[in-house]
């Protein structure tokens, strides 16, 4: 299956004197989207990152046909584009959900995420993963319990922005399980080669999670994400610059959202689905929306031909965007499509 459309752009922090402008612009590109071969599990709340020319699917809950859900699993899968082939890996050594995932230097790291239904039971469990021995080892712990932490590699070195530590846990009517609340403005850095953690300025303005999180150069773009609730979604656009160790304000998404997909696509950033629309308790987004640094302007181009998704990852590989399971409804359900993004 192709779909063609519109695209839009992505990129870096824009010059101090430049206002935030969340007007979209108009349709520069267009873009491809293709079907690609399933996960082979039915899952969402994952950790995606591309690393050695193949994008890894990590943790996340698992749904499938007459079984009950399992909110957090250790599951770890790759898909090779040039193969059209999944493969599957050494289990992660805990069981989890909402796992931040970056691939640097050859390697995967984890860090944190929920062992429990709704944001219930943070960790601070942090993890490489070596490909080439198919092996996982633990280690420092991270400095606090998070689920849902923005991971960013930049310059050797790993930042995890923002989370969940669920410091508060309430019981809603009606509801047969507990929901964790609490979001932070942390700004954690791990050094794998010094085996250390410090810290780095926090994030400026609410505290969130659920963030899209994307790195250009030198640069971390934290995108939109939830102070705590789906009803508290933010538009916001903040980004790091780590040779300066500060934070500016770029030009919000068009629209408030949570738990979608980000990432770099031709010095670009795309930004895709999240949950969930105004006005509505179950429809996710299924618009696609692409920032670029050199107009500070975010440009709508054509939805992914699925529909909407939250929980979603994505990874880029040889100049193409993969998209990779997620939930066709807010807080809850699960998929197993991967879908291919090219520029053209």
């Amino acid at each position: 299956m192709v779909i063609a459309g519109g695209v839009a752009v992505v990129g870096g922090v824009p010059a101090a004197a430049t206002p935030p402008s969340s007007t979209p612009g108009p349709t520069q590109e267009r873009v491809t989207w293709s079907a690609q071969p399933s996960l082979p599990q039915s899952r969402s709340e994952v950790g995606v990152a591309a690393l050695n020319g193949r994008v890894y699917v990590v943790g996340g809950s698992v749904e499938s046909a007459n079984t009950e859900p399992k909110y957090a699993s250790n599951l770890v899968n790759s898909y090779d584009p040039r193969t059209r082939q999944w493969a599957s890996h050494a289990p992660l050594p805990r069981e989890l959900s909402h796992v931040g995932v970056a691939g640097l230097n050859g390697k995967l790291y984890a860090f944190g995420g929920f062992t429990n239904v709704v944001h219930i039971d943070p960790q601070s469990v942090s993890f490489e993963y070596d490909a080439r021995r198919d092996r996982w080892t633990r280690l420092p712990d991270m400095p606090a319990r998070l689920g849902s932490v923005g991971v960013a590699a930049v310059d050797g070195k790993l930042h995890l922005i923002g989370g969940r530590d669920s410091r508060r846990v309430e019981t809603i009517p009606g509801v047969p399980f507990e929901l964790g609340f609490g979001t932070v403005r942390t700004h954690f850095v791990y050094d794998p080669a010094r085996r250390t953690w410090s810290t780095a300025p926090q994030l400026p303005a609410e505290a969130r999670d659920h963030a899209g999180v994307a790195v250009l150069g030198d640069r971390i773009h934290v995108i939109g994400g939830r102070v705590e609730d789906v009803d508290q979604n933010l538009a916001r656009h903040d980004v790091y610059d780590a040779r300066t160790r500060r934070w500016t304000e770029a030009a919000p998404l068009p629209a408030p959202r949570s738990a979608g997909a980000a990432v770099v696509l031709d010095g670009r950033i795309v930004y895709a689905g999240g949950e969930c629309r105004p006005g509505s308790e179950t429809e996710t987004f299924d618009d696609v929306t692409i920032y670029n640094p050199r107009t500070n302007r975010w440009s709508t181009v054509a939805s992914m031909p699925l529909g909407g998704r939250h929980g979603i990852g994505a990874g880029q590989v040889d100049g193409r965007a993969y998209f990779v399971a997620g939930a066709p409804t807010c807080g809850g359900g699960s998929s197993a499509d991967t879908l291919e993004l090219k520029l053209r």
